[in-house]
């Protein structure tokens, strides 16, 4: 009566294993650059490229340096994945002479992918939703 409840567990724990290795491994990198669509915004709303860099160098596994690039120009960032959060913070000239007004874009990430989110434009206090395309998908 034992030996199948020895097989039973032994299988149980393998099968276990295998699961837990499989999520583990299936966790992919975000480096790429995704198009990213903002609505419902008083002045932020259009599309923009933002690339991310995931090499874990701001201190979670899945974080790294981020540039936005809108029609106008290039400005440089990072972003962090925290229990699947993705913060996107970009530096953005004020125009007032001083340095900076933060372009913030929020979004719940999984497997690769990135779920639609929020925007938030602390120099000119604006909010807006944003919808990332598909890994890549910047022209």
């Amino acid at each position: 009566m034992t030996s199948p409840i020895r097989r039973f567990i032994a299988t149980s724990l393998a099968i276990a294993a295998f699961a837990f290795t499989t999520n583990a491994a299936t966790a992919q990198s975000l480096t790429g650059n995704w198009l990213a669509t903002v609505t419902k915004s008083q002045r932020l709303n259009g599309t923009y490229c933002v690339a991310l860099t995931d090499d874990g160098s701001f201190g979670w596994p899945h974080s790294g340096e981020a540039v936005l690039l809108p029609n106008n120009g290039q400005y440089p960032g990072y972003f962090t994945v925290i229990d699947g959060l993705l913060t996107v913070t970009f530096t953005y000239p004020s125009g007032e002479g001083d340095c900076c007004d933060y372009f913030v874009f929020t979004a719940h990430t999984n497997n690769g992918k990135i779920a639609k989110g929020a925007v938030n434009y602390f120099g000119i206090t604006d909010t807006g939703l944003v919808a990332f395309g598909k890994k890549d998908s910047c022209s």
